[in-house]
Protein backbone atom coordinates (compact mmCIF):
# COMPACT_ATOMS: atom_id res chain seq x y z
CA UNK A 1 0.00 0.00 0.00
CA UNK A 2 1.27 3.67 -0.80
CA UNK A 3 1.63 5.64 2.35
CA UNK A 4 -0.35 8.18 0.90
CA UNK A 5 -3.44 6.00 0.37
CA UNK A 6 -5.42 6.02 3.72
CA UNK A 7 -5.57 3.26 6.01
CA UNK A 8 -8.61 1.19 7.42
CA UNK A 9 -8.12 2.21 11.20
CA UNK A 10 -8.66 5.65 10.56
CA UNK A 11 -6.01 6.82 12.34
CA UNK A 12 -3.69 8.15 9.76
CA UNK A 13 -4.63 11.09 6.99
CA UNK A 14 -7.60 10.01 5.05
CA UNK A 15 -7.79 12.67 1.55
CA UNK A 16 -11.35 11.71 -0.31
CA UNK A 17 -12.35 13.03 -3.22
CA UNK A 18 -16.46 13.10 -3.48
CA UNK A 19 -17.31 14.25 -6.86
CA UNK A 20 -21.52 15.04 -6.75
CA UNK A 21 -24.18 15.65 -9.12
CA UNK A 22 -26.84 16.67 -6.82
CA UNK A 23 -28.15 17.73 -3.56
CA UNK A 24 -29.19 14.75 -2.57
CA UNK A 25 -26.38 13.07 -3.72
CA UNK A 26 -24.01 15.40 -1.80
CA UNK A 27 -26.24 15.09 1.29
CA UNK A 28 -26.50 11.18 1.32
CA UNK A 29 -22.52 11.42 0.80
CA UNK A 30 -21.42 13.70 3.66
CA UNK A 31 -23.69 14.47 6.17
CA UNK A 32 -23.40 10.33 7.47
CA UNK A 33 -19.36 10.81 7.80
CA UNK A 34 -19.97 14.28 9.48
CA UNK A 35 -22.15 12.71 12.50
CA UNK A 36 -19.60 9.75 12.78
CA UNK A 37 -16.98 12.30 13.06
CA UNK A 38 -19.22 13.90 15.69
CA UNK A 39 -19.61 10.91 17.46
CA UNK A 40 -15.50 10.07 17.19
CA UNK A 41 -14.72 13.08 19.25
CA UNK A 42 -13.42 14.45 16.52
CA UNK A 43 -13.32 18.12 15.39
CA UNK A 44 -15.42 19.43 12.49
CA UNK A 45 -14.55 21.74 9.84
CA UNK A 46 -17.03 22.95 7.05
CA UNK A 47 -15.82 25.17 4.13
CA UNK A 48 -18.43 24.87 1.68
CA UNK A 49 -20.68 27.75 0.06
CA UNK A 50 -23.18 24.59 0.87
CA UNK A 51 -23.24 25.21 4.38
CA UNK A 52 -27.00 26.30 4.73
CA UNK A 53 -28.02 22.84 3.16
CA UNK A 54 -25.57 20.56 5.02
CA UNK A 55 -26.88 22.91 8.02
CA UNK A 56 -30.37 22.21 7.75
CA UNK A 57 -29.66 18.53 6.71
CA UNK A 58 -27.46 18.04 10.26
CA UNK A 59 -30.31 19.68 12.57
CA UNK A 60 -28.83 20.03 16.13
CA UNK A 61 -25.77 18.93 15.34
CA UNK A 62 -24.90 21.58 12.96
CA UNK A 63 -24.13 23.53 16.45
CA UNK A 64 -21.76 21.24 17.05
CA UNK A 65 -19.58 22.09 13.68
CA UNK A 66 -16.83 24.91 13.08
CA UNK A 67 -17.35 26.50 9.87
CA UNK A 68 -15.13 28.88 7.63
CA UNK A 69 -15.66 31.07 4.40
CA UNK A 70 -14.19 29.23 1.36
CA UNK A 71 -13.74 32.77 -0.13
CA UNK A 72 -11.02 33.60 2.61
CA UNK A 73 -9.75 29.60 3.37
CA UNK A 74 -9.07 28.97 -0.54
CA UNK A 75 -7.94 32.43 -1.70
CA UNK A 76 -4.24 31.51 -1.98
CA UNK A 77 -3.53 27.78 -2.24
CA UNK A 78 -0.25 27.53 -0.43
CA UNK A 79 -1.96 29.78 2.73
CA UNK A 80 -4.68 27.30 2.17
CA UNK A 81 -2.49 24.51 2.53
CA UNK A 82 -0.93 26.35 6.02
CA UNK A 83 -4.32 26.65 7.05
CA UNK A 84 -5.06 23.06 6.82
CA UNK A 85 -1.73 21.91 7.83
CA UNK A 86 -2.07 24.55 11.42
CA UNK A 87 -6.02 23.32 12.09
CA UNK A 88 -5.17 19.42 11.63
CA UNK A 89 -1.89 18.83 13.48
CA UNK A 90 -1.92 17.20 16.85
CA UNK A 91 -5.77 17.15 16.54
CA UNK A 92 -8.19 14.33 15.67
CA UNK A 93 -9.73 16.15 12.53
CA UNK A 94 -13.03 15.81 9.84
CA UNK A 95 -12.84 18.65 7.37
CA UNK A 96 -15.25 19.16 4.64
CA UNK A 97 -13.52 21.56 1.88
CA UNK A 98 -15.08 22.76 -1.23
CA UNK A 99 -12.93 25.93 -3.20
CA UNK A 100 -14.43 28.01 -5.41
CA UNK A 101 -13.23 26.84 -8.89
CA UNK A 102 -15.21 29.00 -10.94
CA UNK A 103 -13.78 32.25 -12.27
CA UNK A 104 -10.07 31.20 -11.60
CA UNK A 105 -7.57 31.91 -13.73
CA UNK A 106 -5.32 29.15 -15.46
CA UNK A 107 -2.63 29.61 -13.42
CA UNK A 108 -4.53 29.88 -10.24
CA UNK A 109 -6.18 26.90 -11.31
CA UNK A 110 -2.95 24.92 -11.88
CA UNK A 111 -2.33 26.11 -8.22
CA UNK A 112 -4.90 24.96 -6.55
CA UNK A 113 -4.78 21.57 -7.82
CA UNK A 114 -0.66 21.18 -6.59
CA UNK A 115 -1.88 22.32 -3.66
CA UNK A 116 -4.54 19.77 -3.12
CA UNK A 117 -2.15 17.12 -4.40
CA UNK A 118 0.93 18.53 -1.70
CA UNK A 119 -1.46 17.78 0.79
CA UNK A 120 -1.04 14.75 0.33
CA UNK A 121 2.77 14.68 1.82
CA UNK A 122 2.37 17.68 4.12
CA UNK A 123 -0.38 15.97 6.39
CA UNK A 124 0.62 12.43 5.92
CA UNK A 125 1.52 12.62 9.72
CA UNK A 126 -2.03 13.99 10.75
CA UNK A 127 -5.15 12.27 12.61
CA UNK A 128 -7.03 13.68 9.84
CA UNK A 129 -10.01 12.92 7.10
CA UNK A 130 -10.39 15.33 4.35
CA UNK A 131 -13.04 15.37 1.84
CA UNK A 132 -13.16 17.27 -1.23
CA UNK A 133 -16.57 18.27 -2.75
CA UNK A 134 -16.69 18.41 -6.31
CA UNK A 135 -20.06 19.55 -7.87
CA UNK A 136 -19.86 18.39 -11.33
CA UNK A 137 -22.43 20.44 -12.30
CA UNK A 138 -20.51 23.33 -11.87
CA UNK A 139 -16.84 22.89 -12.15
CA UNK A 140 -14.74 22.55 -15.43
CA UNK A 141 -14.27 19.13 -16.90
CA UNK A 142 -10.56 19.29 -16.82
CA UNK A 143 -10.72 20.34 -12.43
CA UNK A 144 -12.84 17.55 -12.46
CA UNK A 145 -11.16 14.97 -13.64
CA UNK A 146 -7.76 16.17 -11.56
CA UNK A 147 -9.82 14.79 -8.67
CA UNK A 148 -9.11 11.58 -9.71
CA UNK A 149 -5.06 12.26 -9.78
CA UNK A 150 -4.56 14.26 -6.20
CA UNK A 151 -6.80 11.96 -4.12
CA UNK A 152 -5.89 8.85 -3.48
CA UNK A 153 -9.80 7.70 -2.54
CA UNK A 154 -12.70 8.72 -4.08
CA UNK A 155 -16.53 8.82 -2.50
CA UNK A 156 -19.40 7.96 -4.65
CA UNK A 157 -23.01 6.07 -4.06
CA UNK A 158 -20.80 2.58 -3.72
CA UNK A 159 -18.46 3.88 -0.68
CA UNK A 160 -14.75 4.99 -0.80
CA UNK A 161 -12.45 2.88 -3.10
CA UNK A 162 -9.01 3.68 -4.41
CA UNK A 163 -8.31 6.26 -7.12
CA UNK A 164 -6.34 4.43 -10.18
CA UNK A 165 -5.24 7.60 -11.69
CA UNK A 166 -4.00 8.71 -8.26
CA UNK A 167 0.32 10.31 -8.48
CA UNK A 168 2.22 10.40 -5.70
CA UNK A 169 2.73 14.54 -5.28
CA UNK A 170 6.67 14.08 -5.81
CA UNK A 171 5.52 12.42 -8.72
CA UNK A 172 2.73 15.16 -10.50
CA UNK A 173 4.09 16.96 -13.11
CA UNK A 174 1.23 19.33 -14.46
CA UNK A 175 1.90 21.09 -18.02
CA UNK A 176 2.69 24.23 -16.95
CA UNK A 177 5.71 22.87 -15.22
CA UNK A 178 8.31 22.10 -17.70
CA UNK A 179 7.44 24.79 -19.84
CA UNK A 180 10.07 27.76 -20.22
CA UNK A 181 9.91 30.88 -18.69
CA UNK A 182 9.25 33.81 -20.98
CA UNK A 183 12.22 36.08 -21.44
CA UNK A 184 12.53 39.47 -18.79
CA UNK A 185 11.14 42.36 -21.24
CA UNK A 186 13.85 44.87 -22.22
CA UNK A 187 14.11 47.25 -20.11
CA UNK A 188 14.09 44.86 -17.06
CA UNK A 189 16.35 46.15 -14.17
CA UNK A 190 18.72 43.54 -13.03
CA UNK A 191 21.32 43.93 -9.58
CA UNK A 192 23.87 41.35 -8.50
CA UNK A 193 24.27 40.26 -5.29
CA UNK A 194 26.98 38.42 -2.72
CA UNK A 195 27.53 37.47 1.11
CA UNK A 196 28.29 41.47 1.60
CA UNK A 197 25.68 43.12 -1.19
CA UNK A 198 22.43 42.09 0.17
CA UNK A 199 21.44 44.65 2.52
CA UNK A 200 22.08 46.79 -0.90
CA UNK A 201 20.05 44.19 -3.14
CA UNK A 202 16.92 44.34 -0.76
CA UNK A 203 17.02 48.09 -1.11
CA UNK A 204 16.86 48.14 -4.88
CA UNK A 205 14.00 45.94 -4.81
CA UNK A 206 12.20 48.18 -2.38
CA UNK A 207 13.20 51.15 -3.86
CA UNK A 208 12.14 49.63 -7.49
CA UNK A 209 8.56 48.15 -6.18
CA UNK A 210 7.99 51.74 -4.62
CA UNK A 211 8.46 53.31 -7.90
CA UNK A 212 5.95 50.77 -10.34
CA UNK A 213 3.84 51.63 -7.71
CA UNK A 214 3.38 48.76 -5.53
CA UNK A 215 1.52 48.63 -2.27
CA UNK A 216 3.77 49.37 0.41
CA UNK A 217 2.61 46.28 2.73
CA UNK A 218 3.41 44.35 -0.32
CA UNK A 219 6.61 46.13 -0.90
CA UNK A 220 7.55 44.46 2.33
CA UNK A 221 6.50 40.89 1.52
CA UNK A 222 8.22 41.01 -1.86
CA UNK A 223 11.92 42.14 0.17
CA UNK A 224 11.61 39.38 2.59
CA UNK A 225 10.73 36.51 -0.10
CA UNK A 226 13.31 37.92 -2.09
CA UNK A 227 15.92 38.08 0.76
CA UNK A 228 14.87 35.00 1.84
CA UNK A 229 16.00 32.98 -1.95
CA UNK A 230 18.60 35.22 -2.17
CA UNK A 231 20.37 34.60 1.66
CA UNK A 232 19.90 30.63 0.57
CA UNK A 233 21.99 30.99 -2.47
CA UNK A 234 24.36 32.76 -0.52
CA UNK A 235 24.61 30.36 2.41
CA UNK A 236 23.33 27.21 0.47
CA UNK A 237 24.69 27.63 -3.14
CA UNK A 238 27.20 29.69 -5.28
CA UNK A 239 27.84 32.45 -2.59
CA UNK A 240 26.50 34.93 -5.03
CA UNK A 241 23.65 35.68 -7.93
CA UNK A 242 21.19 38.04 -10.12
CA UNK A 243 18.04 39.86 -8.76
CA UNK A 244 15.85 40.36 -12.07
CA UNK A 245 12.77 42.85 -11.76
CA UNK A 246 9.93 43.89 -13.90
CA UNK A 247 6.26 45.22 -14.69
CA UNK A 248 4.12 42.89 -15.92
CA UNK A 249 0.79 44.17 -16.29
CA UNK A 250 -0.57 44.60 -12.81
CA UNK A 251 2.01 42.61 -11.15
CA UNK A 252 5.62 42.84 -10.00
CA UNK A 253 8.08 39.88 -11.27
CA UNK A 254 11.09 39.52 -9.62
CA UNK A 255 13.66 36.69 -10.67
CA UNK A 256 16.57 35.49 -8.50
CA UNK A 257 19.19 33.51 -10.69
CA UNK A 258 21.93 31.30 -8.58
CA UNK A 259 24.75 30.45 -11.15
CA UNK A 260 25.15 26.37 -10.87
CA UNK A 261 22.02 25.94 -9.08
CA UNK A 262 19.76 23.10 -9.32
CA UNK A 263 16.31 21.80 -8.22
CA UNK A 264 16.61 17.86 -6.31
CA UNK A 265 12.94 18.33 -4.25
CA UNK A 266 9.80 18.66 -6.99
CA UNK A 267 8.08 19.92 -3.83
CA UNK A 268 10.32 22.61 -2.87
CA UNK A 269 8.68 25.00 0.00
CA UNK A 270 5.34 23.61 -0.63
CA UNK A 271 5.69 21.39 2.93
CA UNK A 272 5.72 23.44 6.05
CA UNK A 273 9.17 22.96 7.79
CA UNK A 274 8.93 21.29 11.42
CA UNK A 275 9.19 24.15 13.83
CA UNK A 276 12.85 23.21 15.62
CA UNK A 277 14.32 22.73 11.69
CA UNK A 278 16.78 25.03 10.97
CA UNK A 279 16.30 25.28 7.57
CA UNK A 280 13.90 24.70 4.81
CA UNK A 281 11.97 28.44 5.91
CA UNK A 282 13.01 30.29 2.72
CA UNK A 283 10.85 29.08 -0.19
CA UNK A 284 7.95 28.32 2.60
CA UNK A 285 7.87 31.73 3.43
CA UNK A 286 7.71 33.36 -0.27
CA UNK A 287 5.11 30.62 -0.86
CA UNK A 288 3.10 32.17 1.44
CA UNK A 289 3.96 36.04 1.20
CA UNK A 290 3.86 35.79 -3.24
CA UNK A 291 1.32 35.18 -5.01
CA UNK A 292 3.21 32.69 -7.22
CA UNK A 293 6.23 31.53 -7.31
CA UNK A 294 7.85 29.73 -10.16
CA UNK A 295 11.13 27.37 -10.29
CA UNK A 296 13.37 26.05 -12.74
CA UNK A 297 16.29 24.51 -13.34
CA UNK A 298 18.77 24.56 -16.42
CA UNK A 299 21.49 25.97 -18.81
CA UNK A 300 23.68 25.71 -15.37
CA UNK A 301 21.62 28.54 -13.10
CA UNK A 302 18.17 27.82 -11.06
CA UNK A 303 15.83 30.61 -11.31
CA UNK A 304 13.50 31.85 -8.55
CA UNK A 305 10.86 33.97 -10.32
CA UNK A 306 8.32 35.25 -7.72
CA UNK A 307 5.19 37.11 -8.40
CA UNK A 308 3.56 39.90 -6.57
CA UNK A 309 0.52 41.79 -7.21
CA UNK A 310 0.77 46.22 -7.23
CA UNK A 311 -2.44 46.43 -5.55
CA UNK A 312 -3.72 45.13 -1.98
Amino acid sequence: MRPDRARADGESFQHVAVPYDSDASLLGLVVPRVRAALGEGRRVLLITTRLHLLAEALGPDADRVETRRPASWYAHPFRMLAACHDYTRGRRTFVVGEPGRQGRTERETGELIRCESVLNAALRPATATLLCLYDLRAVPRDVADSCQVNHPVLLGPDGEVPSARYVEPYELVLPHDRAPLPRPPGDAVTIGFGGHGLRRARQAVAAYARAVGMDPDRVTSLVISVSEIAANSIEHGAGHGVITMWRAGGELVCEVTEPGGALDDPLAGCIPPEPASPRGYGLWISRQLCDLVELRSGGGALRVRLHLSLGS
